[in-house]
């Protein structure tokens, strides 16, 4: 947790629901490769199949729930998007135990949960500017960051541990339950929340499923925070499965040190990363450490490239990880409280949604890009060509600090919404 400062009731049950649904998702980490593997036998196109197509279709799907969240309340959403994934997960151990589960369940499955995660995700970042003054954005942000990280570090292991004493659907149903958690969590916020205008948008029309991306594209600062999101994202991503096979095969790393020198340093790193960006940011400024941040974390996967085999490599792959995950950790709070302040109140949803839409985008089709670079090649040489694009990736990041109001294209300025990265 970051700091002492109290940000009341209803932003602890938030933060609650959040921190349970986070460690329900770490501990159902990589469930349904195994359950495609384990129990469908399946092989590994198959997985890769499943893999990329919940994230590519769930996104599309997700494309008009954007401009939906934005004229509902929030918290209803939230809950309904929690209890969508509840229900969706918890048919699995159900097929399971009745032997029908089959592979196009586990794909429409990973399907809805990722439109849903989609949704909730646009629905909590509205809620939350509006739950809390923009002065208080950052420590939020940073908490919410460090139980993701501290969720990653232990979640995968207790899983994978979980799923050899008690079977291979533990994980869903607790991931599952996870959900159901967080849904009576959101419920326990009360208070009220006001309906949102309608008037500005009476009926969902074709374009309005596009306003999320003009609104950004059109944003001096929103518009390459995106893009630089959607570059480093697409290009860490990519380079994750070619570092196994770098590791697992041609290296002959045993599993236990893959995993060890990956969770535990990703973890440890993101968890100090986003105790710091607090402290760093009242001492330097948020747009400083912001770009600081922003810059270092691209330096460090060029050295991936240069991995070699034994108890020196595994300790240069758990270094590296380590800085540049810290540095993630410092940058993630900084970025999510910037797209909020930097957002008008009234474009959070559709903003939020066409970012997380896009970024997904990105990380399947640069991993897909780059699958084929390492056929062509090497998974050495797919590597090092990420780590080589990745320094170049700062110069996406905006350069000067807007403090003005954001303005809303085709709209007055709102006073609401000043800027503070």
């Amino acid at each position: 947790m970051t700091g002492r400062r109290t940000l009341g009731r209803q932003f602890g049950w938030l933060w609650a629901a959040f921190a349970v649904s986070s460690y329900g998702t770490g501990l159902g980490f990589g469930a349904f490769s195994v359950l495609a593997i384990l129990v469908l036998h399946s092989g590994p196109t198959q997985v890769a199949v499943l893999a990329a197509s919940g994230r590519a279709v769930g996104s599309l799907i997700a494309v008009p729930l954007g401009p939906w969240v934005e004229f509902r309340r929030k918290r209803p959403v939230m809950i309904a998007m929690d209890l969508t994934r509840f229900a969706a997960l918890l048919s699995i151990p159900v097929a399971y135990a009745l032997g029908r589960l089959t592979f196009a369940q586990l794909l429409l499955v990973s399907i809805t949960v990722a439109a849903a995660n989609i949704a909730f995700n646009a629905a909590s970042g509205a809620y939350l500017k509006s739950l809390i003054p923009p002065e208080d954005l950052l420590v939020a942000n940073a908490r919410f960051e460090s139980t993701t990280w501290t969720s990653t570090m232990l979640g995968p292991p207790l899983g994978g541990a979980a799923i050899g004493l008690l079977g291979p659907v533990t994980t869903v149903v607790a991931d599952a339950t996870s959900y159901l958690l967080s849904a009576l969590g959101i419920r326990a916020i009360g208070g009220t929340e006001p309906h949102p205008d309608h008037s500005s948008a009476p009926r969902l029309r074709a374009g309005d499923l596009l306003d999320g991306w003009r609104y950004i594209l059109a944003h001096p600062t929103l518009r390459p925070l995106l893009l630089n999101a959607m570059t480093v994202n697409g290009l860490i991503m990519a380079s994750e499965p070619l570092l196994a096979v770098l590791l697992l095969g041609r290296l002959g790393f045993a599993p236990w040190q893959f995993a060890l020198a990956l969770a535990a340093s990703s973890g440890a790193g993101g968890f100090v990363g986003s105790r710091l960006a607090r402290p760093l940011s009242a001492r330097f400024g948020q747009h400083r450490v912001l770009l600081t941040s922003g810059t270092l974390r691209a330096c460090w996967p060029i050295g991936l490239a240069f991995v070699g085999p034994g108890v020196p490599g595994m300790l240069l792959v758990a270094a590296l990880q380590l800085g540049m995950v810290t540095c993630i950790g410092v940058f993630n709070p900084l970025l999510a409280t910037a797209r909020l302040t930097q957002t008008a109140p009234d474009r959070v949803a559709r903003t939020l949604t066409a970012w997380s839409i896009s970024t997904s985008a990105a990380i399947a089709l640069t991993t897909a890009a780059w699958g084929w670079v390492a056929a062509a090649t090497t998974p050495r040489t797919a590597i090092a060509l990420a780590g080589v694009l990745l320094l170049a990736s700062p110069l996406l990041l905006p350069r000067r600090d807007r403090t003005s109001p954001t303005t809303d294209p085709g709209k007055d300025p709102s006073p609401s919404s000043t800027l503070s990265a």
